[in-house]
């Protein structure tokens, strides 16, 4: 009989090691923010997400990185994003902020945030970014394995100048170099129609 104890006493206590590990995780609120400091995002298992920290492809000495940590859904997603671009040794800078949506379908994301800082650096014969303090900006991905791809809000104005709406931003065009996007995908169940 002491033979069949130990196996078992084994399982028991791995067991209630990774009980006391995982349930602090899923019950932990986030820290109280303190003036402009960004709140941490809360990670559950039934909620979508989007995270990652990704270089884009591009020429050599145009150097594009997105970091995005973004959980909850729709107009409830916290978490923060920081996007830096740096053109030769003269030209660039970075923008950083809070998430304001999340949406998901698949291994597709949109997710849009607020600027809380931002500093570029302007050079002759280069665009002048100016403040994007307060400014909504919109990410867009799609989680493809080794493949992902990523878009955001300002394509088509070239440089970050114009907000958008919650949760809205480009088709995922730019193809990255290095890093990766992951995309959980989730939604709250639908009730059922009214007849």
């Amino acid at each position: 009989m002491p033979r069949m104890r130990r196996p078992l006493l084994v399982a028991g206590t791995a067991l209630a090691v990774c009980t006391a590990l995982v349930l602090p995780l899923a019950t932990t609120e986030p820290a109280a923010a303190a003036g402009t400091e960004v709140r941490a995002a809360r990670h559950t298992a039934d909620a979508p997400s989007l995270t990652g920290d990704v270089k884009l492809a591009r020429q050599p000495g145009d150097n594009v990185h997105f970091r995005i940590d973004a959980h909850g859904f729709a107009d409830q997603a916290r978490g923060t994003f920081h996007v830096s671009h740096h053109f030769g040794k003269t030209w660039g800078g970075y923008f950083k902020g809070r998430i304001d949506c999340l949406l998901t379908g698949g291994p597709a994301a949109v997710a849009t945030g607020i600027v809380t800082e931002s500093h570029f650096t302007g050079a002759p014969g280069l665009p002048e970014i100016g403040d994007l303090r307060g400014k909504r900006f919109g990410f867009t991905v799609l989680d493809s394995g080794k493949k992902d791809r990523l878009g955001y809000s300002w394509a088509m104005d070239g440089v970050p100048k114009n907000s958008v709406g919650k949760c809205l931003g480009s088709a995922p065009f730019e193809t990255l170099e290095k890093g990766d996007l992951k995309v959980h995908h989730w939604m709250p169940p639908r009730g059922a129609a009214k007849q």
